[in-house]
């Protein structure tokens, strides 16, 4: 695992995509158009998309309030609205909760994450959706005891987004300071995430979690092309 942390892409996005806009995204004429853009058209595709899913764009706007530092909506949520718009499906089908990592070193006892825990709760009051918070500087905590495998501390929020099991889903999203554009971090790019390609990332999660994840996606997603771990083809529907 690397311990250096990455910083975030910083993208010119529009704040909010006009419906004009979203009706002229490729991908409603061709899957795998938006695989195939430069990346800079890429982030605004992105924006384009993610605006589609009202929860997200509703739990990025209230976490900004929070304050929190370096923190991201992340994971499924992102990536997996994607796969819905691409594949022209509601933009929430299967997204079981809305990640938002935060990095705090100051602190790393539970009392502290949890008072954290308990403001979003209220901040996030009326969503039709679970927010999950978690500090990243204390993973390393418990994630041992969960996953078998030892977890170094996290130097930032982008080294934890660095480590998930799959490169596709390397992808987090804030709002600017003072209300600006979106920032953008992913640190594999969007091509995987556009094309629904699931490739393994071998950093820290084992290939248990890796291929038990996409069994589980591709019930849901059945267009993903599932890569082998350990750089094999595309494992059988």
């Amino acid at each position: 695992m690397t311990d250096k942390a990455r910083p975030a892409a910083r993208a010119r996005l529009p704040v909010d995509a006009p419906p004009a806009a979203r009706a002229r995204l490729p991908v409603d004429a061709d899957r795998t158009a938006l695989a195939r853009l430069p990346l800079d058209a890429q982030l605004v595709a992105l924006r384009e998309v993610l605006a589609r899913n009202e929860i997200l764009s509703e739990v990025v706007r209230r976490a900004a309030g929070l304050g929190l530092p370096g923190w991201y909506v992340t994971a499924g949520c992102v990536f997996q609205t994607v796969w819905n718009v691409v594949t022209g499906r509601p933009p929430t089908r299967g997204i079981r909760d809305y990640d938002l990592f935060y990095h705090d070193a100051s602190d790393l006892s539970w009392d502290a994450e949890d008072a954290v825990i308990r403001r979003g709760r209220e901040v996030f009051a009326g969503l039709p959706a679970e927010v999950e918070i978690r500090n990243e500087a204390r993973v390393h905590l418990w994630y041992e005891a969960k996953f078998g495998v030892p977890c170094a501390p996290y130097p930032s929020s982008e080294a934890a987004i660095d480590s998930f099991a799959a490169t596709t889903c390397c992808v987090g999203v804030r709002a600017g300071d003072g209300g600006g554009p979106w920032r953008v971090y992913a640190p594999h790019g969007l091509a995987d995430v556009f094309g629904l390609v699931l490739r393994p990332n071998p950093v820290l999660a084992p290939r248990e979690v890796y291929e038990a994840k996409a069994a589980r996606w591709r019930d849901v997603w059945p267009e993903l092309r599932v890569l082998e771990w350990g750089g094999g083809g595309a494992l059988d529907g």
